[in-house]
């Protein structure tokens, strides 16, 4: 008997295996994740100001996206707002599909008001952190979420696993109308004022006023583990974000894994992501976490710090929070050697591609300007440039005019090298500083699947500053960064070209310069630019277009029937 009982139970055991077996051969197949996005005005109040913002359906932040690996995302934007919109998902690749990319002008037209459009892609080959948010004027000011993308079904992460995940999304408030201020400094030739506060998932934390309620608190249990996703969706500052009391350990950038390593605080620069573990293992109590800007040059910054509460279980909320010690907002060695120690993690499951041989060579410089504008307040108006080359956005979309081969919409004769090499990082240069405006927007011609390497280089036009650049369509690998002018002789035997940080979005050092690497396979016009949307605005940007390949599915895909019109 007893043996028939082992039988018995071990049937039983086969059987719901193979019950199991079945269930995750559907849920680990690929899903269609639909989502209604409804571009609507709603009234918030922070500091004790309250003002109408644009939101996604009425949140701010808006909702967090959240699909698998190899998943299909459909997302359908109604527009109930004012303004025009387009939306852009941060770090999608969106492999030959450009039309679903958003940035406005660049590979659609904006989504008119009354009007809707449905963003559909792949998450191919990705999994991690990434975010959506506004790509037209600054409505990316309120019009912001975070996207999570969980590995294939079945597929561990490569680090412990946590006990909870959290979202955190950094991000900036005004007290008053954003696009009244951006036109204001427009008109005045002139930035807009900076923000009012830094925010953490929409609330700036109890050491601003009228703030109590507008705190964002998570609860944790002594002993677990937690994987915090740190977004920084701010418009124009680069922050450093700790936790007082405990240390994070780095398992991830832009949804690319790194080798782990520990660090007190992070430093997160507008359009990056970065996923860190935290073991809460201290005393139980309530833990600020605190978000502050780095800017080690004398330009005007919103430097106040936004917080939120890391509260052990069990813990009122009459027990004052211990603040967590920042680095200095200057302190540029920290900022230096925090970024060093981002390395792919280049495991036989995830591997650092890195390209090895390079077919094109691009360097581009970084620079302010001022050119004449005899209507505003000086008779000059802020500029920004690439090879004094100040990008100038046409009225419909790039991509259109690609894929349709409509002429007089853009050349493709963007300069690969700046047309006079001078002392870039050396004594601050405030002459002839006007930049090239040209009314058909420059662009640059990359071969299909070829391999490019594009050195950033800062200038001290007006003044040196650190710029974070966003490559739509692509990861890049860093293979490179340095302080001061960068050596073509000397710099490139320094590349790290076997386990580099791979990543959307990076940041040019103040005064000094970095290498990125990748290889040209996704067909399209692909926008790269300045993250600080001040600079942005200013004309701090270009487009690549990548040519077809010869192969199948080596082309653009076709538009699809509902994209906007111009």
């Amino acid at each position: 008997m007893a043996k028939q009982g082992k039988i018995y139970s071990g049937s039983a055991f086969s059987f719901l295996a193979f019950i199991i077996m079945i269930m995750f051969s559907f849920t680990a197949e690929a899903a269609v994740k639909k989502y209604q996005f409804d571009v609507q005005v709603k009234n918030i109040s922070r500091l004790c100001h309250a003002k109408p913002i644009v939101t996604v359906n009425g949140m701010f932040p808006g909702p967090t996206i959240y699909a698998r690996e190899g998943d299909t995302v459909l997302i359908n934007v109604t527009n109930h707002a004012q303004y025009n919109m387009s939306i852009h998902w941060h770090g999608l690749k969106q492999f030959r599909n450009g039309w679903a990319d958003g940035p406005a002008y660049v590979t659609q037209c904006p989504i008119q008001t009354g009007n809707s459009y449905t963003y559909a892609f792949n998450v191919t080959g990705q999994r991690g952190t990434l975010w959506w948010h506004a790509h037209i004027l600054w409505l990316r000011a309120t019009v912001y979420g975070a996207i999570v993308l969980m590995p294939k079904e079945g597929t561990p992460y490569p680090f412990p696993q946590p006990s909870q995940e959290v979202n955190l999304v950094l991000g900036e408030w005004w007290n008053t109308d954003v696009e009244e201020l951006v036109n204001q400094g427009n008109k005045l030739g002139l930035p807009p004022n900076m923000s009012d506060a830094h925010t953490i998932n929409g609330k700036p934390g109890p050491l601003f006023p009228c703030s109590e309620k507008h705190t964002f608190v998570t609860e944790v249990e002594q002993g677990k583990s937690y994987l915090l996703r740190i977004v920084n969706a701010a418009l124009n500052d680069e922050l450093f974000f700790a936790l007082a009391g405990h240390n994070f350990t780095v398992v991830e950038i832009d949804a690319v894994y790194v080798k782990p390593f520990t660090t007190q605080a992070i430093l997160i620069a507008p359009g990056q992501t970065t996923n860190v573990l935290v073991q809460a293992d201290r005393d139980p109590g309530r833990y600020f976490m605190a978000a502050r800007p780095f800017q080690d040059v004398p330009i005007p910054v919103d430097n106040k710090t936004a917080t939120a509460i890391f509260q052990y279980k069990g813990i009122p909320n009459t027990v004052l929070p211990t603040m967590p010690q920042l680095p200095a907002s200057n302190d540029s060695s920290f900022a230096l050697s925090y970024n060093a120690k981002l390395k792919s993690l280049n495991s036989p499951q995830f591997p650092a591609n890195v390209p090895l041989t390079v077919d094109r060579h691009l360097f581009y410089t970084i620079g302010l300007g001022l050119n004449p504008c005899p209507t505003c307040l000086n008779g000059t108006r802020m500029t920004a440039s690439l090879n004094n080359i100040t990008f100038v956005m046409p009225k419909i979309g790039l991509l259109q005019a690609h894929y349709f081969n409509t002429k007089g919409v853009f050349k493709t004769d963007f300069p690969d090298r700046p047309a006079t090499p001078f002392n870039y990082t050396g004594a601050p240069l405030t002459a002839n500083l006007r930049t090239s405006l040209t009314p058909i927007p420059r662009l640059s011609k990359i071969a299909y699947n070829s391999t490019v390497e594009l050195v950033l280089q800062d200038t001290n036009l007006l003044s040196v500053e650190s710029h974070p650049f966003h490559l739509h369509g692509y990861n890049f690998f860093v293979v490179g960064t340095g302080v001061g002018n960068f050596d073509p002789a000397k710099d490139p035997a320094k590349y790290n070209l076997v386990d580099p940080p791979e990543r959307n979005t990076v940041g040019v050092p103040t005064g000094g310069w970095t290498a990125i690497r990748f290889r040209a396979d996704n067909p399209g016009v692909w926008f790269m630019h300045c993250h600080l949307e001040l600079h942005t605005g200013w004309g701090l940007k270009v487009a690549f277009v990548v040519e077809d390949g010869k192969g199948a599915n080596q082309s653009v895909l076709p538009p699809p029937k509902d994209l906007p019109p111009c």
